[in-house]
């Protein structure tokens, strides 16, 4: 039985998330993350030494050391979302120091942040947690506000700076996505020659993706889609959004897909809709770590278990949090981080 605080914060879904077995796709069929991810999945691959290293090296870091796990603390919303959104809720990360002070003290396999985030501390910290450098950005600053992510340095300059990794996005089904594809496939191929590793942040963006008032941008469909083509570019981690509905192709009528996505492969639990994100990154092979969401306060740290929980009973292989652990204070972030890796720490949640 998992320990009683996750339970408690679980609350009324505690049963349902806990007990739930998945028929759709079984756990027999996807791979699993263990401790010897490496040697299971990417020893036969086309990634160098280096970039196995780099790989090796984010999952031996931290608590979740050695169990095929990851917890990530991203922090690029500073250009995302504007410093002043992001920072205002607590100023002390305007200074870039105490981002990666709250990754290293929260136990964090990585931290994720920009170029200038990190490189401006990159000597003092590079060797003391990996390094994940986002390089493309959708600012917000100028009018009117655009889905397109560019790019905000060159992956050689990651790499100078001692970073592990780097991380992209795609706006799947923006207009720009064609050229963010592209650029992203050549910065993957640079950053494999390099040795590090890559990580996707595989979002949508279309308002054609919202119908009659639903909103399908987190549609179990159409995100497996956009993980399955950030696995296609050889991202070795895919970031996803949880899942809130399916049905996507269905409501937008673009596109193709099957019924039996919906009728054998998924249904409306939860954890079927996520296993269906992890099936579309090979089955497992690729690795599915599912973003913590904006900070709502009182209800974070309940928030952020429950997808924690759902995330690794579908198989995925951990979460990225970023401003449920920063917008409150530093104490409070190592506390929320700590009880996110607490649940895959914890051997009874098994796999549903």
């Amino acid at each position: 039985m998992a320990n009683k605080k996750i339970i408690e914060l679980l609350g009324g879904s505690a049963d349902s998330l806990l007990n739930h077995e998945c028929t759709t796709i079984t756990k027999k069929e996807i791979s699993l993350p263990r401790p010897d991810h490496i040697d299971t999945i990417w020893k036969d691959s086309n990634r160098n030494n280096q970039t196995l290293k780099s790989l090796q090296n984010i999952l031996s870091h931290g608590r979740l050391a050695e169990t095929g796990y990851v917890s990530i603390l991203p922090v690029d919303q500073g250009i995302e979302h504007s410093a002043g959104a992001s920072f205002a809720p607590n100023p002390i990360y305007f200074d870039p120091e105490n981002i990666v002070k709250l990754a290293i003290e929260g136990g964090c396999n990585a931290v994720a942040s920009t170029f200038g985030v990190l490189g401006i501390v990159s000597r003092k910290y590079a060797h003391k947690i990996p390094m994940m450098v986002k390089i493309n950005h959708n600012e917000f600053l100028g009018l009117p506000n655009r889905f397109d992510q560019v790019m905000f340095g060159k992956v050689k300059d990651a790499w100078n700076m001692g970073a592990t990794a780097i991380g992209a996005t795609i706006y799947f089904g923006s207009a720009e996505s064609t050229r963010q594809i592209q650029e992203v496939a050549t910065a993957f191929e640079m950053a494999h020659e390099l040795g590090m590793t890559t990580v996707l942040w595989c979002y949508l963006r279309n308002n054609g993706f919202k119908v009659d008032g639903v909103d399908y941008h987190a549609a179990a469909d159409l995100t497996g889609q956009a993980n399955h083509l950030g696995v296609t570019i050889q991202a070795d981690i895919i970031k996803q959004k949880l899942p809130t509905n399916n049905g996507g192709y269905n409501a937008t009528k673009h596109g193709k897909t099957s019924p039996l996505v919906y009728s054998k492969l998924t249904t409306d639990h939860p954890i079927d809709l996520t296993r269906y994100q992890v099936a579309n990154c090979y089955m497992g092979r690729v690795g599915l770590i599912n973003s913590g969401g904006e900070s709502k306060g009182a209800t974070d740290l309940a928030e952020a278990v429950t997808t924690a929980v759902i995330n690794k009973r579908a198989g995925g292989m951990g979460l990225i949090s970023g401003r449920k652990a920063f917008q409150k204070p530093m104490k409070d972030g190592v506390e929320l981080l700590n009880t996110i890796q607490d649940v895959y720490l914890d051997k009874s949640i098994t796999i549903a």
